[in-house]
Parts: structure tokens; sequence; C-alpha cells
């Protein structure tokens, strides 16, 4: 549906010059790094904040708090909404409610990274524009969580506290904890952004449709790679109430492992998967779709390839 105020959205400057300053700090940091030598405490502290922060991500703002697709004890919560901070994509209020509005309307104009509008629109310049659109009704379930609610009140003191202040402090241990904000704090969060970016974009423009033909969001292999299992789109975006993305056993999807892991110390529960028999059914419904396009389009290159039959035996 078209919606007339989302065609013209101001720059939201707060986030431009944020995500400006932080490729610019990463790039001088990088440089800083190799002249002085690297410490590779901090490289491993780097590490650990991307894999819990990309976690967070993908388990928490993602499978948990915007789709329900399973319930999580308070500590997990607790992990979730501090290194959710730690990932600045917003609180988990603000980004919930975007990604609900992506499977509400995907690819149409009150898609917040509509892919339609090209691959560096739904990377990342739906960021650094403000979105008229954006209304928090959507996620009135969300304020019911006391910890949610409080991440929400109090993101940006979370978020400097989780990008700077704890990696410095941490980096005290072995005497730099300028390398450590550096490493873990903005040169992780630079990749970090590129690496769940990619989902909105290279995950809607490259890989397989196994599930449904007729929707932008694909399966791809080397996204899950980096996003911690969120590559296998086409499936999510057919059975978004599944707490796997990966369905298959092969697939490369630690957020889901993690998830059926800790619902064995009953951390997590309630886990929702779709059956077998509906995901073979989405499958075989997609081979027919494909089939009939191809069978369309070949019939449809044949009609403009045959030439038009003279006339016979035309009488005056």
């Amino acid at each position: 549906m078209h919606h007339p105020n989302s065609q013209h959205r101001e720059i939201d400057w707060v986030n431009t010059i944020f995500i400006a300053t932080a490729h610019l700090i990463a790039l001088g940091a990088l440089i800083y790094s190799f002249w002085v030598g690297i410490v590779w405490e901090n490289i491993v502290l780097a590490i650990v904040w991307f894999l819990l922060a990309g976690l967070s991500i993908t388990g928490g703002y993602h499978r948990l708090f915007s789709h329900k697709t399973y319930r999580a004890a308070w500590p997990l919560r607790l992990i979730y909404m501090l290194f959710g901070a730690a990932g600045v994509q917003n609180s988990i209020v603000n980004w919930s409610s975007d990604h609900r509005r992506h499977h509400a309307d995907t690819d149409e104009d009150e898609d917040p990274y509509n892919s339609m509008k090209g691959f560096w629109w739904s990377h990342v310049g739906w960021v650094l524009f403000k979105d008229p659109l954006r209304n928090l009704d959507n996620v009135n379930d969300l304020f019911k969580d006391p910890l949610v609610a409080f991440q929400h009140k109090y993101y940006i003191p979370l978020t400097v506290l989780m990008v700077g202040v704890l990696p410095a402090t941490i980096g005290m241990l072995w005497g730099d904890p300028l390398g450590a904000f550096l490493w873990a704090g903005v040169i992780r969060l630079v990749v970090q952004y590129h690496s769940t970016f990619s989902i909105n974009s290279l995950a809607h423009m490259f890989g397989r449709k196994p599930y449904n033909k007729a929707i932008s969001a694909r399966d791809n292999g080397i996204v899950a790679l980096i996003t911690l299992g969120e590559g296998y789109h086409n499936f999510h975006h057919q059975f978004p109430g599944d707490y796997r993305n990966g369905v298959r056993a092969w697939h490369f999807d630690p957020t889901k492992w993690i998830v059926k892991a800790l619902s064995w110390v009953r951390i997590t529960k309630d886990l929702r998967k779709v059956s077998q028999q509906t995901i073979e059914r989405a499958k075989l419904q997609a081979i027919a779709a494909s089939e009939q396009a191809a069978t369309a389009a070949s019939n449809a290159a044949k009609a403009i390839s045959t030439p038009p039959q003279s006339p016979s035996n035309v009488e005056f």
C-alpha cells in the first residue's frame, strides 16, 4: 500500500553522524593497532562481545521479542537487554516495532527496509533517515516486560556502558583500556552493523527460495555464517513463528542450537516450530509455482518467436 509520507524523509543526523563517525574511528583504530602492535586480549574481547551482542540481536531482539517464538527466563532476557544495547541498533521496543512492520508489509512503502528501494537503502540507507511511519502501537505487549521497559527508558546510558565503559574497564586488566574500547567497542560494532544489515539487503537479493517463490526473502548460507544463523530468510519469512531459521540439521544456525540447548536447563521453554508436514507442503507449492512460471515463460517466448502465418486462399 502506498503512503505518501514514506516518500519524503528527513535525514536523521544523529544516526548519520554516529554511523559515519564509528566507521572513521574504526578505520583509525585499525591503523593505530597495526602501528603500535596488536594486543591479542583485545581481539578476544572483541570476538566475545561480537558473539554476545550478536546472539542478543538474533536470539533476543529478533526471535524472542519480535516474534515470540519461545519464552526465556529473566537472566537470559537481562543478557539480551544489556548486550542488545551493545549492538547499538536501537532499543528492543523500537527494533521490534520496525521488524514487525517489515513482516507485515514486506517490500511495501510501510516496510522500513524495503528491498525494492535498492541494496543500499535496505542495507543502511533506511537507518540514515527519520521514519515518519514509526508507531509503537504494534509493540504494546513488550512494555509488559520490566526489563524491556527499563532498556527502552535508559537505552543511551546502557549503550555507553556496554560499548565504552565496560570494554575499557575490562581492558584495564591487561593494561590497554583504549585498545579494548577500540576493538570491542568500535571495530566490533562496525563489523556487527554490516553483519546484521546484510540480512535486510543480501538475504533479500541473493539466494534460493525453496519455501515461497513469491517473496523477495531468500535462503543465503553465506549470510547465515556471519549472522549466527539468520541467513535462511525465505524460510523465516514463510514461517516467522518458528524459533529456527535453519530448519535442516546441517544448516548453520548457532542461535537455534543455543536456544534449544538452554531449553534443556529450563532457561528457555515453549519453543515454537512448524510441523515437517507444513514445511514439505510449502516446498511442494514452491516447486509447483516455479514450474508454472517456467511454463508460462516458455509459452510467451514461443509466441514471440513464432512469426504470424500469411493468410491463404483469400477470396475477394
